[in-house]
């Protein structure tokens, strides 16, 4: 009687890490999910901005400084791609912070706010940061089920017997990635 007490423990012990052991991994390919989103969405812009930058420059010949930044943000983000979520995040958000300035200067130009191409890749653009803004949410939800699962008590004894680690957060580096850009003329 006392062996089948004891079996049970021991069946009921492996099939609970066996569940926390499957949790983990559900929660760790919903983190990779969440990123190759983010990374898509990424993509998308960075291939946006070329088109952008071509209908704006005709107007805004003189904005050579606004055009350069976007350029070089662009640039940086381009080849941050390969890097982790903390790099990623302070080079898109410097992208971010650039286009801002950009359209927040394009709507000086009347003749540019009323071009319909201008118009077309604007609401493009505005499309793809909404959906960037949803894939950061859902990759930041995944990044925090996986690392609460990681850090509790008693999946964290399967976890560290597995190797699984917390993973990273994509987050804006710095209050000036935050704000909103002024334009003063």
């Amino acid at each position: 009687m006392f062996g089948w007490v004891i079996l049970a423990l021991v069946v009921g012990v492996v099939g609970y890490a066996i569940v926390i052991y499957n949790g983990l991994v559900s929660n760790r390919q919903m983190v990779r999910e969440g990123w190759s989103g983010i990374d898509v969405q990424l993509k998308r812009r960075t291939d946006l901005i070329p088109n952008l930058m071509e209908t704006v420059k005709g107007y805004m010949a003189h904005e050579r400084e606004t055009l350069d930044a976007v350029v070089n943000a662009r640039a940086k983000a381009t080849s941050a791609a390969a890097s982790g979520p903390a790099a990623r995040a302070q080079a898109e958000g410097e992208l971010s912070a650039a286009l801002g300035r950009l359209i927040a200067v394009a709507e000086a130009y009347p003749d540019l706010k009323a071009n319909t191409t201008f118009l077309e890749f604007q609401t493009a653009l505005q499309g793809v940061e909404d959906e960037i803004q949803m894939a950061r949410r859902y990759y930041n939800g995944a990044v925090r089920n996986l690392n609460i699962q990681v850090e509790s008590f008693p999946s964290n004894l399967v976890a560290n017997a597995f190797k699984f680690e917390q993973a990273e957060y994509f987050e804006l580096e710095n209050e000036a990635e935050r704000a909103v850009p002024q334009v003063k003329f």
